[in-house]
Protein backbone atom coordinates (compact mmCIF):
# COMPACT_ATOMS: atom_id res chain seq x y z
CA UNK A 1 0.00 0.00 0.00
CA UNK A 2 1.28 3.35 -1.36
CA UNK A 3 1.11 6.58 0.77
CA UNK A 4 -0.09 9.58 -0.94
CA UNK A 5 0.66 13.12 0.50
CA UNK A 6 -2.55 15.38 0.97
CA UNK A 7 -3.46 18.67 2.72
CA UNK A 8 -4.70 18.16 5.75
CA UNK A 9 -9.00 19.12 6.18
CA UNK A 10 -8.78 18.26 10.25
CA UNK A 11 -5.51 20.17 11.24
CA UNK A 12 -5.30 22.90 9.68
CA UNK A 13 -3.96 27.02 10.42
CA UNK A 14 -4.04 28.24 6.80
CA UNK A 15 -4.26 25.32 3.80
CA UNK A 16 -3.65 22.36 5.46
CA UNK A 17 0.53 22.07 4.18
CA UNK A 18 1.66 21.47 7.58
CA UNK A 19 -0.66 19.38 8.73
CA UNK A 20 -0.41 16.84 5.66
CA UNK A 21 3.06 16.44 6.31
CA UNK A 22 2.75 15.71 9.85
CA UNK A 23 -0.02 13.44 8.85
CA UNK A 24 2.39 11.31 6.13
CA UNK A 25 5.30 11.41 8.14
CA UNK A 26 3.52 10.34 11.44
CA UNK A 27 4.89 13.06 13.80
CA UNK A 28 3.15 15.85 15.49
CA UNK A 29 2.01 18.58 13.13
CA UNK A 30 3.69 21.23 15.48
CA UNK A 31 6.98 19.62 14.77
CA UNK A 32 6.49 20.51 10.99
CA UNK A 33 5.23 23.64 11.72
CA UNK A 34 8.21 24.60 13.96
CA UNK A 35 10.50 23.32 11.42
CA UNK A 36 8.44 25.46 8.85
CA UNK A 37 9.06 28.57 10.55
CA UNK A 38 12.51 27.82 11.63
CA UNK A 39 12.98 27.68 7.52
CA UNK A 40 10.92 30.72 6.82
CA UNK A 41 13.20 32.67 9.81
CA UNK A 42 16.43 31.10 8.04
CA UNK A 43 15.70 32.13 4.61
CA UNK A 44 14.81 35.67 5.59
CA UNK A 45 10.90 34.66 5.71
CA UNK A 46 10.69 35.07 1.90
CA UNK A 47 11.66 31.12 1.28
CA UNK A 48 9.33 29.64 3.49
CA UNK A 49 6.45 32.01 2.43
CA UNK A 50 7.20 30.74 -1.36
CA UNK A 51 7.35 26.80 -0.56
CA UNK A 52 4.37 27.24 1.44
CA UNK A 53 2.15 28.90 -1.53
CA UNK A 54 3.61 26.47 -3.70
CA UNK A 55 2.84 23.67 -1.49
CA UNK A 56 -0.88 24.67 -1.18
CA UNK A 57 -0.97 24.53 -4.96
CA UNK A 58 0.78 21.32 -5.65
CA UNK A 59 -0.20 19.64 -3.11
CA UNK A 60 -3.64 18.02 -3.49
CA UNK A 61 -6.94 18.12 -0.92
CA UNK A 62 -8.18 15.29 0.62
CA UNK A 63 -11.32 15.03 -0.66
Amino acid sequence: MTKKLYRSMEDRMLCGVCGGIAEYLNVDSTVIRLVWTLFSVFTAIFGGIIAYIIACIIIPERL
